[in-house]
């Protein structure tokens, strides 16, 4: 894609932030998540001369991202972030899901949380969106391959149906045909799916 998302989204009118955190094998959670609420700290302090609004934040995030980025928008309250945007990521570290298994500690989540999820079951739970979920959260876009093979597509159709039940704002965009990180769709279709992602975040922060 050229130019890059990065500029698109510049191009569009919205100030872009792109934050590292420690990953799992530099610390576990919530070590990641702490990071993430550090740097909208800082943001909010530099807001004035940056120019930028920190109280309209739209978090994007894809798999490993999202997963944060979900956990951020639906726990972080000073900003309440303005939306998020959530690509094929997991909602859900306590349960099976297709390939995932709370038991194995060899999967990324285990990694990250230090331990097999099915070990540590209240951090498991602490580092599953799908346990934060609250009528006050944020609108959600959530889109999902139908044919992921890394994070299930249920992990978006359960964030998704326990937001509706909150009567929290969300919608959810499953995609037919599509792997992990729109792997197996042709380009036109991966760019509809960026289209309409931009086109929610710039309706969120109007």
């Amino acid at each position: 894609m050229e130019p890059g998302p990065f500029a698109r989204i510049a191009a569009a009118g919205l100030a872009v932030a792109c934050v590292d955190y420690r990953l799992s094998g530099e610390d576990t959670f919530p070590a990641p998540l702490d990071d993430l609420r550090a740097a909208l700290r800082w943001l909010t302090l530099r807001s004035a001369e940056l120019g930028i609004d920190t109280a309209r934040t739209v978090v994007w995030g894809e798999s490993a991202d999202g997963h944060l980025a979900s956990l951020l928008a639906l726990t972080h309250a000073d900003p309440p972030l303005a939306g998020a945007v959530i690509w094929y990521a997991p909602s859900d570290l306590t349960a099976t899901r297709g390939s995932f298994t709370p038991e194995d500690a060899t999967t990324p989540e285990a990694l990250m949380l230090g331990a097999a999820p099915s070990a540590t079951p209240e951090r498991a739970r602490a580092a599953s969106p799908l346990a934060h979920v609250h009528s006050d959260a944020p609108p959600f876009l959530l889109v999902h391959g139908e044919q992921d093979t890394m994070v299930h597509c249920s992990h978006s159709q359960a964030l998704a149906a326990a937001l509706d039940g909150a009567q929290a704002p969300v919608e959810l965009r499953t995609v037919p045909g599509a792997d992990h990180g729109w792997h197996g769709l042709p380009d036109a279709q991966a760019e509809e799916i960026f289209t309409l992602t931009l086109a929610f975040a710039r309706r969120i922060v109007a």
